[in-house]
């Protein structure tokens, strides 16, 4: 996978906060992802989170990947897919 240099990437750390907070918190930042902002990337450790981002990113035109971190910290980043400008 070839990641594009000079798109911005926003952190979004949830971490700490349970199900719905980290999901809606997800949603409002991707609709206010702007111009050359094609992906945000989530910081949680809130295991059902792993399913609920997802499900609405994908919802939003985004691809998601999870990458664990450490013992119960997972980096969930979510790509708008190309010709998708979100909701």
């Amino acid at each position: 996978m070839t990641k594009t240099p000079e798109a911005s990437v926003k952190t979004l750390d949830v971490r700490s906060e349970i199900c719905p907070y980290p999901m809606m918190r997800t949603v409002s930042a991707l609709k206010k992802l702007q111009g050359d902002e094609r992906a945000l990337e989530v910081v949680t450790d809130h295991p059902p989170a792993l399913q609920t981002i997802p499900t609405q990113a994908a919802r939003l035109g985004c691809r998601t990947e999870v990458e664990e971190k450490g013992a119960s910290e997972w980096l969930i980043v979510l790509t708008r897919i190309e010709g998708e400008d979100g909701a």
